[in-house]
């Protein structure tokens, strides 16, 4: 039996973190464990919060207003709602099992990606938590700390850096 039996990775659609995915599938299948692919995200405020990450743009400060006129009613489905998030869940979770994962759970977390990711590894007592490299080494990442370098610094849990650069 595999110390690690329950897998945490993170998505947010992109090539690289996809191939986190793939490599965090693949481990979830050598070790038969179960692999929860997440993919965080900010959503409106809701009445009554505060802060305002999930603001939508106001229209006195779009920076290039024919961006409306060119996506029409499709900027609505790709931006707001869940849709996109569960696309790109169902793409990550048909690669898992491309890769021979068998246990997969596909959530949609909300919040920060360091923070949601964590709090899902902590709330599903993850053996591992994956993350590619991707933003590590630059010079945000020094100033400002990426999601794979912050995620480093503050997990509980043993992490699998995947390195996913082109």
């Amino acid at each position: 039996m595999s110390a690690y039996q329950t897998l945490v990775v993170g998505t947010d659609g992109s090539d690289t973190s996809l191939r986190a995915v793939d490599h965090a599938a693949a481990f979830a299948a050598e070790n038969n464990a179960k692999l929860f692919i997440a993919m965080a995200h900010l959503s409106h405020l809701e009445k009554g919060e505060k802060g305002g990450w999930g603001r939508p743009a106001r229209p006195d400060r779009v920076l290039d207003g024919r961006a409306e006129l060119a996506l029409g009613g499709e900027g609505d489905y790709k931006v707001h709602g869940m849709a996109a998030i569960y696309a790109i869940l169902r793409e990550a979770r048909d690669r898992a099992r491309a890769a021979g994962a068998q246990n997969i759970e596909a959530r949609p977390i909300r919040g920060d990606p360091v923070r949601a990711l964590l709090r899902l590894a902590k709330d599903v007592k993850a053996d591992l938590l994956v993350v590619g490299n991707v933003g590590l080494d630059t010079r945000s990442d020094k100033w400002l700390g990426s999601v794979p370098g912050n995620v480093l610094r503050r997990a509980k849990t043993d992490v699998l850096l995947i390195d996913t650069t082109d």
